[in-house]
């Protein structure tokens, strides 16, 4: 539900998720080959987030996520004070959050269940999006995130989002 409430958002135009998530139900569990595509572009668009592949590729990363049953990501506000939908990049920097945690989770299978380390993984792809747009644009600095990237280099942000994610999200 939560992967096809942010569809517009993350690829940049409306999809209807409905009878996608629908067909979900006839297929198994992800394949090698799709979890390597997958890790991939995530790889890929936390190093090239407006690449010209890369609205594509968030695209299909979006769909298979909500085909597959066995990769599910979990929602949690860890940026409770990122600018709202249509400020330059938010949507692009919170939408890697999903993909960043999405790539652990096929990373580190026996830590499915570890929620605060997949957070963790969603905040730091998210911030590595956030320099890469910052460096081609630094007129678009968001001051929240600057202060989550000191953290990141003073090594509390793992405290932050362990905090937030207290707060927040229900484990």
């Amino acid at each position: 539900m939560f992967l096809r409430s942010l569809s517009a958002a993350l690829v940049g135009c409306t999809l209807l998720l409905a009878p996608i998530a629908a067909s979900a139900a006839d297929r198994g569990p992800s394949t090698p080959e799709e979890r390597a595509k997958a890790l991939a572009i995530v790889k890929d668009n936390e190093t090239n987030p407006l690449g010209p592949d890369a609205q594509e590729q968030r695209r299909w990363l979006l769909v298979w996520l909500t085909q597959v049953p066995d990769i599910t990501v979990h929602a949690c506000a860890i940026f409770d004070r990122l600018p709202k939908s249509g400020k330059k990049d938010s949507d692009l920097i919170f939408g890697q959050t999903v993909f960043s945690q999405a790539a652990f989770i096929i990373q580190n299978p026996g830590m499915k269940e570890d929620r605060l380390a997949e957070y963790q993984a969603g905040v730091e792809g998210a911030l590595r999006v956030y320099e890469v747009l910052v460096k081609a644009n630094p007129k678009d600095r968001q001051p929240y995130l600057d202060d989550l990237i000191q953290r990141r280099e003073a090594g509390t942000l793992a405290q932050f989002v362990k905090e937030r994610a207290e707060a927040a999200c229900k484990n």
